[in-house]
């Protein structure tokens, strides 16, 4: 994977909410983000310290995770609490696109991606924990994550994938032949190829990440892949997950009711459509913790974390 080099934080941006949790850039360089009372924000001027505005541009009356931009200028929203949503950045309005698969509640939807045919591929952390008790999914490795499908017009997705350790981020290859998986609790990205001979499998895309994927970001088509890394991998996690269901319930009891801090070692990476790293950022001792999220934006990279209270704005990496 080649040697990390230094992620350099420049400035630290409050944005009046705690945890934003996912950060996408639009064509203007604004950064929208979501936190945890419900309101969707949208960040201007992040390159100009004195100058930002942060503006309200909807409330989900849930808790806002992944976000995507529409074409039409709309703006998809992965709610934990209420499902897949659609917010009209105009007028602030939201609906409800599906709240439930195959006769499920769906809780714990978490990102998203809209395809050029009108539909959207969206993913399922956990079907057992909710997003408070998230980390226990992590430590009980319940392979419970699904990767769906919402055609155009249709309020009822297709399964496209089951058994996902913690699905989370989602981006689309450059000539959409496959789709993108942040597999959180198994440190790797998988591949769901959605045209082609390969069309309808899942495969191994980037394996052995040096940390926990989140949110992963896609500007340009032909620009790279951005991974946030919500913490370094766990050597005794890795161990614990080769226990038996019985010995990860117990332990994973214990996990919810401690009091949880993350590290200060943050990172992020980028890959190709190859599933090549082509950058790799990390800082150890950071004061900004646990990044869930990253994009460009500005000529910057930003950061956003669920533990935070604002984002942070960052040097861009050096080009290879």
């Amino acid at each position: 994977m080649g040697r990390p080099t230094d992620l350099v934080p420049l400035r630290y941006v409050a944005v009046g909410g705690r945890g934003p949790e996912d950060v996408v850039a639009d064509a203007r360089g604004r950064v929208l983000t979501g936190v945890e009372d419900g309101r969707i924000l949208r960040l201007d001027n992040l390159a100009d310290p004195a100058a930002v505005r942060v503006e309200v541009l909807a409330e989900t009356g849930g808790r806002p995770l992944g976000l995507e931009l529409l074409p039409d200028g709309g703006l998809l929203v992965c709610d934990a609490e209420r499902g897949l949503l659609r917010a009209d950045l105009a007028d602030g309005t939201v609906r409800v696109l599906t709240d439930t698969v195959a006769g499920e509640r769906l809780r714990f939807c978490s990102n998203a991606v809209a395809l050029s045919d009108g539909s959207v591929c969206f993913t399922v952390s956990s079907r057992r924990y909710p997003l408070q008790h998230w980390i226990g999914d992590i430590v009980e490795h319940t392979g419970t994550g699904r990767l769906l499908r919402l055609a155009p017009g249709s309020d009822t997705p297709d399964v496209l994938l089951d058994g996902l350790q913690f699905a989370n981020g989602l981006a689309l290859s450059a000539d959409e032949s496959f789709v993108i998986v942040a597999e959180t609790g198994a440190c790797r990205l998988t591949r769901y190829w959605l045209t082609g001979p390969k069309a309808g499998r899942g495969e191994p895309f980037a394996e052995n990440l040096p940390g926990l994927p989140d949110n992963v970001w896609r500007g340009a088509p032909d620009g790279p892949v951005w991974v946030a890394l919500a913490g370094p991998r766990v050597p005794p996690l890795h161990l614990l997950h080769r226990a038996t269901p019985a010995v990860r319930r117990a332990a994973a009891r214990i996990a919810v009711r401690a009091p949880y801090r993350p590290v200060g070692t943050i990172g992020v990476l980028a890959v190709d459509d190859d599933g090549t790293v082509v950058h790799h950022l990390t800082r150890n001792r950071s004061g900004y913790r646990m990044v869930t999220s990253v994009c460009e934006a500005a000529g910057h990279l930003v950061l956003g974390s669920i533990w935070e209270s604002g984002v942070a704005v960052c040097e861009p990496p050096t080009p290879k």
